[in-house]
């Protein structure tokens, strides 16, 4: 950022957060204060300022056009697009106020623009005064720090959008280390699927996957055990759901010993039962019938059942041993109550079998939300949830993804504040995600965007006075992002701090280049991965 500061040309238009200025010799701008030295051409991005009677309103250059040249070819005359992002209030007695986001007054027709000085922009992007923590440094100025505010970026929920190889992960990683290292008795949960972020956080970390996942049945609600267990088939599916719904509830107040639960239980209500239980009322039931041609449904129950109990891919679900209530257990593990040390856990969802993965999904959003919602107000705890590859979980169409997940999802976005659940979505496919669900994300965090849907999507997102940022999304380098909304003072793009290397997260990326130069591999290779494959199981896969 420059000390000097130099006309560069007088507003022509002013339409709400937005305004036009023209510039250049012979133009609109030329008047004696032109004549006071030559000024620094404008350039997009660039911090500007217009000085009315009663405050400095400062604005973001986001557009330039030329409307004639000199003959040896420099810029005659032309107009600049300018996003207003807030004003310094000139105080009638005392000091003036700090910046603040924001226009009070527009600017008059005619006022002048002039660059922004050094003084200016550590006025605009001033350290907070709120709990913050530095994420980088800002684009245009780089001796100034970008920070984000710590309870506005958790409070009001954010959004992590960028393509393949845009640094998401390390964004994450950069975002969630700087607020653990400052708040180290803080709740996050990371949804990994691509086991990525367990080399991040090391000892910080409590890693839970499909070695030690525990996610007894019995905690499921109808409608996610509805998914598991009735077939696809319309020709029975809705008479299964009948039967199941009768037995389940039946197998949940008959395992009940405690009479004040028992007479609140319904089908959802996480209290244990006996999977043997509910194949005997699924058996009565069908016992009770007079035509025997109508047993499919129960037979197609009976069957599905004996089969996930038995499949060791679904031990974490479906094993018997946790028939006994260990809910209060798994909730503190999941949220880690107390934290011991590991603010954060990381759920790898990689080694999960695909068909079963929104459902657990599903599962591990409600219980966290419910945990929240009925803990005393006094003792509540505030959890953050981070969703990777939320466009999986919350996809747009209505059609598509789980439905108990999407909804789990929407409940936290809608509702999570009044509980103090947070929640982060990260994209590489922003289009796709749900339009409801984002709009409720106060913050977003935009990398590298090419894709013109996308584009498009994060356009409608952006709120007044940041349009001009959109522009620079496809052109963004490896490590750059545009900041806007509730988590930051002012939209800003920054260039983010360097991850250290022991904690960068695993690359999902495989090194072509340098893997293909050698043909090193080790004694049983080729066998052990078979084998693995056989199992269902990642344990010893490296990073």
């Amino acid at each position: 950022m420059t000390d000097q500061q130099g006309f560069l040309g007088r507003i022509t238009a002013i339409s709400r957060a937005h305004a036009v200025a023209r510039f250049g010799k012979g133009g609109f701008g030329e008047t004696k204060e032109h004549d006071k030295g030559d000024p620094l051409p404008p350039r997009v991005g660039h911090l500007v300022r217009v000085q009315t009677p009663r405050s400095a309103i400062y604005g973001i250059v986001s557009a330039l056009a030329i409307s004639s040249t000199e003959d040896d070819g420099g810029p005659r005359s032309g107009s600049m697009d300018i996003d207003l992002i807030g004003e310094v209030v000139r105080a009638t007695d005392g000091p003036a106020a700090g910046f603040q986001r924001g226009i009070s007054t527009a600017p008059a027709l005619g006022a002048a623009v002039t660059n922004a000085t050094a003084e200016d922009a550590e006025v605009v992007y001033a350290t907070p005064s709120r709990p913050n923590i530095k994420i980088g440094k800002i684009h245009h100025a780089d001796d100034l720090t970008a920070h984000l505010l710590v309870d506005d970026l958790l409070n009001k929920h954010f959004a992590i959008l960028g393509t393949t190889g845009s640094g998401k992960s390390c964004a994450v990683t950069l975002f969630l280390r700087a607020i653990l290292d400052s708040y180290r008795r803080g709740h996050v949960i990371v949804l990994d699927p691509h086991d990525e972020y367990k080399s991040a956080f090391g000892e910080q970390a409590e890693l839970i996957g499909i070695d030690n996942l525990q996610l007894p049945y019995w905690m499921l609600i109808f409608d996610e055990l509805k998914e598991i267990l009735v077939s696809k088939s319309r020709d029975t599916r809705d008479s299964e759901i009948h039967v199941l719904k009768n037995a389940l509830l039946k197998a949940r107040r008959e395992h009940s010993e405690n009479s004040d639960i028992k007479v609140h239980i319904t089908v959802d209500t996480p209290v244990p039962f006996r999977l043997s239980a509910l194949k005997r009322n699924i058996d009565e039931e069908m016992g009770a019938l007079s035509k025997a041609d109508s047993s499919a449904p129960f037979m197609r129950l009976l069957a599905r059942l004996d089969s996930l109990s038995t499949d060791p891919r679904y031990s974490f679900m479906f094993s018997g041993v946790m028939v006994r209530d260990i809910l209060p257990d798994i909730m503190s593990r999941f949220l880690r109550l107390p934290v011991d040390g590991k603010p954060i856990t990381i759920i790898d969802l990689s080694g999960v079998p695909g068909e079963v993965t929104d459902v657990v999904v599903s599962v591990l959003c409600r219980t966290i939300f419910d945990f929240c919602q009925w803990c005393e107000k006094k003792h509540q705890v505030p959890v953050l949830l981070v969703c990777e590859e939320a466009h999986r979980y919350i996809p747009d169409r209505a059609e598509a993804g789980f439905e108990p997940t999407k909804k789990a999802i929407a409940r936290i976005a809608k509702e999570g504040r009044k509980y103090g659940v947070s929640l982060c979505l990260i994209s590489q496919r922003p289009s796709e995600l749900s339009t409801s669900i984002l709009s409720q994300c106060g913050t977003l965090v935009a990398l590298r965007l090419s894709n013109e849907q996308d584009l498009a999507f994060v356009r409608a997102a952006l709120p007044e006075g940041a349009s001009g940022l959109l522009a620079v999304l496809p052109a963004l380098r490896s490590q750059e992002a545009v900041v806007v909304g509730e988590g930051v003072t002012v939209p800003v793009r920054v260039l983010l701090d360097t991850v250290p290397a022991e904690h960068l997260p695993s690359s999902s990326s495989a090194a072509f280049s340098t893997a293909w130069q050698r043909d090193a591999v080790v004694e049983d290779f080729v066998p052990q991965t078979v084998l693995r494959w056989r199992r269902q199981n990642r344990a010893g896969r490296k990073s």
